[in-house]
């Protein structure tokens, strides 16, 4: 509908707004606001709330043991990431510590998530933006190469579905893992038949990595930042040291001691510096800090591709999760061949409660998600502390979009072409979007 206050010469100017609004997500909303003058940005405001949702709230109170499949709900793309980085915080709040074997399994239910979660984004959500295309449901059934890619999207999700179930007992909000160990063990032959379906995808996702090595897309962040992960001998996701591309190791428990909230008036979640630096997390963090520790197989295949990483291109995050993908299948398919009988144990069982502190770190598939759990000597929440990843990259999301827009307008790109961008940008970063085909709704007044 035609706005009757808005002078279509304004643009011809060089001076107008631009709102996305209503971004859909899976864990809240999002929207950006630009104002822009003569050509130049003189407000752009970028604001997440994918979090807020009071499960810090909620929790007090609960039994520490009931905590995991309560915040598991706070996600349904990454669920298994809230299962395993709160049972590991109520774990070492309680000196529990897990078996070889129940770490084993955790670590083949959580590549079973990276397979999965990592597929929806790139061939979901990514992908279209290679071939230009609104949609993956766009894409030409009578192209080989299109129909290709249609086609592996649903075989490597569902392989990594396949993963997920057969460990945790369903592929989202797993029912089985629990503090100490799993109410259910699962079944060896079950184990070994994913392996032919995990060697199937292989050469999918090798493909998949060469064609996001190859793209285009290019934005070099000129502003200062860090990169920071956890990072581990087998990367495995799920234990080590957070490393700094500054060259800085910190233990999990000393993680909050360099995390600095910042808070944003205009949205509804904290933004996050790293000892005042800005920050990201990542696959394109982990690839930066850890691509040395990726399965040996895994890097013979994509050595060409490691040469990329450290990078301030901040599309190269698609690379790096494909990348990612392959180190969690090449992983998957070893642990399962060595794997020669499964133990029967069930879950250890704290003996006493007292009033401590458990931090409960893992990298989810968009980063760092960090848990601190306050146990009473009740064995129940005194308080709760959740930071998601997306919190922590909302501020170098933030000032890349308003260096990408200053870019544009330098090069007197169009209103579409700006929308087009900034709608990759974002895509890029994989800030837990929903599956709407076109999740940016965009507004001009």
């Amino acid at each position: 509908m035609h706005d009757p206050n808005f002078d279509l010469s304004d643009i011809e100017k060089g001076s107008y707004s631009i709102t996305l609004d209503e971004i859909s997500k899976i864990e809240g909303a999002a929207s950006l606001d630009i104002q822009i003058k003569e050509n130049k940005v003189v407000d752009l405001k970028f604001s997440i709330s994918e979090w807020k949702r009071f499960y810090t709230q909620a929790i007090q109170g609960k039994p520490a043991l009931a905590i995991p499949a309560l915040v598991s709900r706070i996600c349904g793309t990454c669920s298994n990431a809230h299962l395993l980085a709160s049972i590991k915080a109520v774990e070492n709040a309680l000196s529990i510590t897990p078996t070889e074997q129940t770490m084993l399994f955790r670590k083949l239910l959580y590549h079973g998530l990276i397979i999965r979660d990592h597929a929806l984004h790139l061939y979901i959500f990514a992908l279209p933006d290679v071939f230009k295309k609104n949609s993956i449901l766009d894409f030409d059934m009578h192209d080989p190469i299109e129909h290709d890619f249609l086609d592996d999207a649903f075989a490597v999700k569902e392989a990594g579905n396949q993963l997920s179930i057969v460990v945790g007992g369903r592929s989202v909000h797993a029912p089985t893992p629990m503090v100490g160990g799993f109410i259910k063990l699962p079944n060896l032959n079950d184990l070994k038949k994913l392996v032919p379906a995990l060697l199937a995808i292989r050469p999918k996702i090798v493909k998949l990595i060469n064609l996001f090595a190859q793209t285009t897309f290019f934005h070099e962040v000129q502003a200062p930042f860090v990169f920071t992960s956890l990072v581990s001998h087998d990367f495995s996701y799920l234990d080590g040291q957070i490393q700094t591309s500054e060259g800085i190791s910190i233990e999990e428990k000393d993680f909050d001691n360099h995390l600095n909230a910042v808070i944003i008036p205009y949205s509804h979640a904290r933004g996050f510096s790293f000892d005042g630096e800005l920050l990201m997390v990542g696959a394109i963090a982990r690839l930066t800090l850890s691509s040395t520790y990726l399965h040996p197989k895994t890097k013979e295949t994509v050595s060409p591709h490691l040469a990329l990483f450290p990078t301030k291109n901040l599309f190269y995050n698609n690379l790096a999760q494909a990348i990612e993908i392959l180190h969690s299948i090449d992983q998957s398919i070893e642990l399962i061949e060595n794997l020669k009988d499964i133990l029967p144990e069930t879950p250890i069982k704290p003996t006493t409660y007292e009033e401590k502190t458990g931090i409960g770190l893992i990298e989810a598939p968009r980063g760092s998600l960090y848990y601190k759990l306050e146990l009473s000597s009740q064995g129940t929440i005194k308080k709760g502390e959740i930071v998601v990843p997306t919190g922590q990259n909302q501020v170098i999301m933030e000032r890349a979009i308003r260096e990408i827009v200053e870019e544009l307008l330098i090069k007197r790109a169009t209103k579409e072409k700006i929308i087009y961008e900034v709608e990759k940008f974002i895509r890029a970063f994989d800030p837990c979007m929903s599956c709407a085909s076109h999740f940016l709704k965009v507004k001009w007044s």
